[in-house]
Order: C-alpha cells, then structure tokens, then sequence
C-alpha cells in the first residue's frame, strides 16, 4: 500500500492542557527556524529523556541535582511534544514514518526517564519497574486499538503526557524542599522480603493501581464491544 493511500489514525486527545498547549505549540511551531526539522526535535526529546535520568542519578551525590531533573523534562516535553506540530504547521507530514519513529522512541524515552527515578535514592527500582511495565501495558493497547479502531487515544481521566510532565515535576520540587518526602520510612515485609518503603514507594504504587484500574477497565470495555462487532460464526455441522 502506497503511503498516500494509507489510513493515518484519529488522534483523541481530550487532556486537560490540550487547548492551551495546542496553541502554545502551534506558536512555537510557526516561529521555529527553517533549518530545525522534526527529525531534530524527536532527537531532541531523547535528549531530554537522557538529562532527566542523569539528573535522577546525580542526586545520590546532592538532592539538588532534581533541578537538572525537571529541567530534561521540559527538554523531553519541547522536543517530543513540537515534533508533531511542526509537521503539521508546515504540512509536512509524514503518517507511517512519523508513527514508525515517535512511537519507537516514545517507548524509549519513557525508559530513560523512568529507569532514571529507580536509580534516584528516594525509590526502589522494583516499585519503578512495575509502574513502567503496567505503562508499557497500557501504550501497548493504545497500538493495537490504532490498528483496530483507527483511534489513537493519548489521554486517560484528563491526563495526558503532557500532565504526566508536570506531576513529575511538581514531585522533584517537593522532594528537595519538603523534608518529610526523604526522611520518610516505613518498615515493611512482603513474600518474605525486607524493605524500607519510602514516600516516593508509595506514590509510586497509588501510580500502579491508577494505571492498573485505567488498563483493565478498557480490557473489558474493549473486549465486549470487539466481541460484538466481531461475533462467533455459527457452527454448521457438516454431517446433516
């Protein structure tokens, strides 16, 4: 199938910060310079990714690396979020490349950056793993129903990429300045194991459950309608 005939899917995105980021970004987008292209600021949006994990590792040595933190998430957000814009401001899409390599390097991105916090000292890896595999979970079905539905659904509950971002963020700030947030530890045993959980263990977990009731609901929602449209052909028995 040529690329020209290709079917690009529909993007909802309903967030919270979608109207004014969409103008934000088409701003952006008009004024940016001829020789900036899309390719550029997908790369880009890696390197935010990548600064927001050095900055989580760094803060073993001092908290205050956070800011390096919150500063590659603005880095991933212009990068990864300006992308698309430009494109479509220039009338330079390009469907099945551009959904080839966002969506690729989204999944990347989102491994830096969340790799990154496991290895910050506020939080256990494996609280951060099992956010990150229940995420991935998640854009894989948001994949498949692109292919099923034509339907590319960016946003859950209000909350999209963008406002993922910004909680991130908001979490940084509070850990360096509010005492309670590091010195925080509670005493636990699970499956016969040991460990500390710290206050960032627990976000992480209230994160898991959101993400985990989010997957599971449009599991079924999904499934029940696909049953539907896709109904069981009746079985004819050959012998009659």
């Amino acid at each position: 199938m040529e690329n020209n005939e290709r079917k690009q899917s529909v993007r909802v995105q309903t967030s919270i910060l979608n109207s004014a980021e969409k103008k934000v970004l088409v701003w952006l987008a008009e004024r940016m310079p001829r020789w900036v292209t899309s390719d550029m600021l997908t790369a880009l949006g890696t390197i935010g990714a990548i600064i927001v994990a050095i900055g989580c590792l760094l803060s073993n040595l001092d908290i205050k690396w956070m800011w390096l933190t919150c500063f590659g998430f603005f880095v991933n957000w212009f990068g990864d979020s300006l992308d698309g814009s430009l494109a479509r401001v220039r009338k330079t899409q390009r469907p099945v490349y551009g959904f080839f390599l966002d969506h690729n390097i989204d999944g990347i991105n989102e491994v830096f950056m969340i790799c990154g916090f496991g290895l910050s000292p506020f939080v256990h890896l494996v609280s951060v793993m099992a956010v990150m595999i229940l995420y991935l979970l998640l854009s894989m079905y948001v994949y498949i129903n692109a292919h099923l539905k034509n339907e590319f659904k960016l946003t859950y509950s209000g909350l999209g990429p963008t406002e993922f971002r910004i909680i991130a963020v908001i979490l940084c700030i509070v850990m360096m300045y509010v005492p309670f947030m590091t010195e925080f530890s509670y005493h636990m045993d699970f499956l016969h194991n040991s460990f500390d959980a710290m206050a960032l263990d627990f976000a992480a977990w209230i994160i898991l459950l959101i993400l985990m009731v989010l997957y599971v609901s449009s599991l079924i929602r999904d499934g029940i309608e696909y049953a539907r449209l896709d109904p069981l052909p009746k079985y004819e028995d050959d012998a009659k």
